[in-house]
């Protein structure tokens, strides 16, 4: 019974770490990728520092080989004028450049290659940053639509159009209402000017009198 309930403890504790891991998701991956640059940065700092050690060597292999080739001149010249002693002396000293010469060869050698494995791994590090970057984008754009989408969201929106629709309501009936208040006053304003001109005998009556009655009565016995 202990066993199984140590094993249930475990298995929430993963579980709950799993949730926190899937929650934090971004922003673990935001630091990660970070961590990634910086990684890629000191790579290139690396193939620099390697480069320029290999470009210091470059430099005293030829100064080797140029000193080489002047007191091999200078010893043949030497030999000629029969100093062999200067022509000894010469040799010893070509044959300490050409060790060193040697040196220099191997330490260049290991140089090139060593630039060449940092710059396939510094390349290689410098494509699967891109490509995490360029997932990483991915990844918040799916976010933000998916928050977009969340229930909560939703119901937001729904209320928005709601309130756009009930401001939409009231802003035509105010028109409308406006537009009748409108219309009833030019209206009213013409009828008023209607009766003043009948009353002032222009065009004819509006309404019926006793004289207009009486002659339609008289006309009628007749």
């Amino acid at each position: 019974m202990f066993k199984l309930f140590v094993t249930l403890l475990r298995g929430r504790n993963a579980d709950a770490t799993d949730a926190l891991s899937d929650t934090l998701a971004l922003p673990i991956l935001r630091q990660q990728l970070r961590d990634c640059a910086g990684g890629v940065e000191a790579a290139r700092r690396a193939v620099a520092m390697v480069m320029a050690y290999a470009e210091r060597e470059r430099k005293a292999s030829a100064r080797i080989s140029a000193q080489l080739a002047d007191l091999e001149t200078r010893a043949l010249d030497a030999l000629a004028k029969g100093r062999e002693d200067l022509a000894t002396e010469a040799a010893a000293a070509i044959a300490q450049l050409e060790a060193e010469a040697a040196t220099t060869a191997r330490a260049l050698a290991t140089y090139d290659a060593e630039i060449a494995h940092l710059r396939g791994v510094s390349s290689d590090a410098e494509a699967r940053l891109r490509d995490l970057q360029r997932g990483q984008r991915l990844a918040i754009a799916t976010d933000h639509t998916q928050r977009l989408h969340g229930a909560a969201a939703i119901a937001t929106l729904s209320e928005a159009e709601a309130t756009l629709a009930r401001l939409q309501t009231r802003q035509s009936n105010t028109e409308a209402a406006r537009a009748a208040v409108l219309e009833l006053s030019a209206s009213t304003n013409a009828e008023a000017m209607q009766n003043r001109l009948a009353a002032a005998g222009c065009g004819a009556p509006l309404r019926p009198d006793a004289a207009s009655v009486l002659q339609r009565l008289k006309a009628r016995a007749a």
